[in-house]
């Protein structure tokens, strides 16, 4: 009894029913037959196979035989070949699709067995989420298994969030599981400046079983609806798709009509309404730009910034106004005294994949009274004065980097009763600068703008919880002369924050992405630091 509760996990008031004898012997010859297919497709057999007499027992939902009857020896069963097929089937559907295959080179009756429906309709819902009724999917001779060999597992690879080469503009990839397709959501900001309005998402491919023989891939793009497209996995973290039927991108009323539809679809207006010259260039620039890519596109995985109980507020990612090019999707991470915000899409001047703003934790600032504040000059003598004060710390850093052998030899020597105070008060007084201010910062404290400072959205929160010093990378076209300039971080809540751009004198403002993204946590925080490295340096 124990030995069976051992295999198949289940104790003595709901045990395990031996078949007779007779239909042991009947099947001993096959069970010895070794199988070496090691594919989730061919995990057992071909087709959904539910002609055995246990298997149509579990199909129909009826119980679990109550008791263990003893074989003809006396004994309870000690192999897995003992046990009945019905408890075979959910020992085998509890465990993950991928060692399947290996149970099915074991024998052909364990191969017989896979072939049951229920096993992979589980696998499908419990590592896919797939809660559509796959039993439909027998009226069209396609079974669970084929879903998950040919679909699911075989394109397990481009789940999650990813980064579409397109230049300096960059993007943001949603591939999951819906339903029984595979598709790929392309999310787009909101139209400028309604930063606080809810993600807008489009589809560009999608993948599905049209039969039994292989998974279909179909371009999304343009407004003739699906067509034929391609997959490639280049290489790890990194796909590639590809339209074999560009034709249906066009418009009967040829490029001119392609652009107007665009800058509805991406500005909520036409060329008409805006006004500015400068805003109009970047626009159709940018439609003549991300158009070469409407047949042919590289992908990059990305992961969501891991979190830690210390951190100012949770990571993930925001949407910001930048001015003339609108809203721009962000992501915030934080580490250790630095918070950084790394662009997911971009503009010619700051690319995708560029840090755009990076916190100094270290070094909060208490800002003026409402009416000094409404003055520019007085708020940045504020700022520039921790710039300031920033820059003599990192000095004294760099010394003290140089003096560290000296200090390493001195260590030898017997220490001044007084020696080394100093120092380990001022690593003190670094350490719990930023938990000391945020402990005397009042809950909230009132917020407005100074008089001159451009903002996209005057629709700003009128409170703030805490400012700290930062700074913001700003370029010219092309991300010419890339240079970091001081700045203002404002937070105003869990869900947005601020940026004042003194050189610029102009207010970006933040409000995060609500939205639950699978597959895309980072494996551990050395990946997410890297995969950081690795966008920023394709942007350079």
């Amino acid at each position: 009894m124990a030995v069976c509760a051992r295999l198949c996990g289940v104790g003595p008031a709901r045990g395990c029913r031996r078949r007779g004898a007779a239909r042991e012997q009947r099947r001993g010859a096959a069970d010895s037959e070794p199988d070496t297919d090691t594919d989730p497709e061919e995990a057992g057999g071909g087709g959904v196979a539910e002609d055995d007499e246990a298997a149509e027992r579990i199909e129909g939902g009826r119980p679990l035989p109550p008791s263990i009857e003893a074989g003809p020896s006396g004994r309870a069963p000690l192999s897995l070949l003992e046990l009945p097929p019905e408890l075979l089937v959910q020992i085998f559907g509890s465990l993950p699709g991928t060692d399947l295959p290996n149970l099915a080179r074991v024998c052909t009756t364990f191969r017989r067995i896979l072939r049951t429906d229920t096993i992979w309709r589980r696998r499908c819902r419990e590592e896919y989420g797939v809660c559509e009724n796959l039993r439909k999917l027998e009226i069209t001779g396609v079974s669970c298994r084929d879903v998950y060999a040919k679909l699911l597992h075989r394109y397990r690879h481009i789940l999650g969030l990813w980064q579409p080469d397109i230049g300096p503009y960059g993007g943001l990839l949603n591939v999951v599981v819906d339903g029984l397709f595979i598709i790929g959501w392309m999310y787009l900001p909101p139209h400028d400046p309604h930063v606080d309005d809810p993600m807008r998402f489009k589809p560009l491919f999608r993948i599905h079983l049209m039969e039994r023989k292989c998974a279909t891939v179909e371009c999304m793009y343009g407004h003739k609806g699906p067509h034929n497209g391609h997959i490639q996995i280049v290489k790890k973290d990194e796909f590639s798709t590809k339209c074999n039927q560009t034709d249906h991108h066009r418009m009967s009323g040829g490029r001119q009509e392609e652009f107007r539809t665009w800058l509805r679809e991406e500005w909520g207006r036409t060329l008409e309404d805006i006004f500015h010259e400068h805003m109009q260039e970047l626009i159709l620039m940018k439609f003549i730009y991300t158009s070469q890519y409407d047949n042919c596109l590289t992908y990059r995985r990305i992961y969501l910034p891991p979190s830690s109980p210390d951190d100012l507020i949770q990571p993930g990612l925001f949407k910001g106004t930048y001015g003339s090019h609108g809203l721009e999707i962000v992501m915030l991470s934080f580490h250790g005294k630095k918070a950084k915000g790394t662009k997911i899409t971009g503009d010619p001047n700051i690319p995708a994949g560029q840090q755009t703003v990076e916190i100094d934790l270290a070094h909060p600032l208490q800002l003026p009274d409402i009416e000094n504040l409404r003055d520019f000059s007085e708020l940045s003598r504020i700022v520039l004065e921790v710039q300031e004060q920033v820059r003599r710390e990192e000095q004294e850093r760099e010394q003290g980097q140089e003096g560290e052998e000296h200090s390493q030899q001195a260590a030898s020597q017997p220490a001044s009763p007084l020696g080394g105070g100093e120092g380990a008060e001022g690593e003190e007084t670094a350490a719990g600068a930023e938990g000391t201010t945020q402990d005397k910062a009042p809950a909230s404290q009132p917020f407005v703008l100074p008089m001159g400072v451009i903002s996209r959205n005057e629709d700003y929160p009128r409170t703030c919880r805490i400012c700290f010093y930062g700074t913001g990378l700003i370029a010219g076209h092309g991300f010419t002369s890339p240079e970091r300039t001081p700045g203002l971080f404002v937070l105003f809540d869990d869900d947005r924050f601020g940026f004042i751009w003194l050189e610029l004198k102009s207010f970006s403002l933040y409000s995060r992405i609500k939205v639950s993204f699978q597959n895309a946590q980072a494996p551990s925080r050395e990946a997410f630091d890297e995969m950081l490295k690795n966008i920023q340096s394709l942007a350079t």
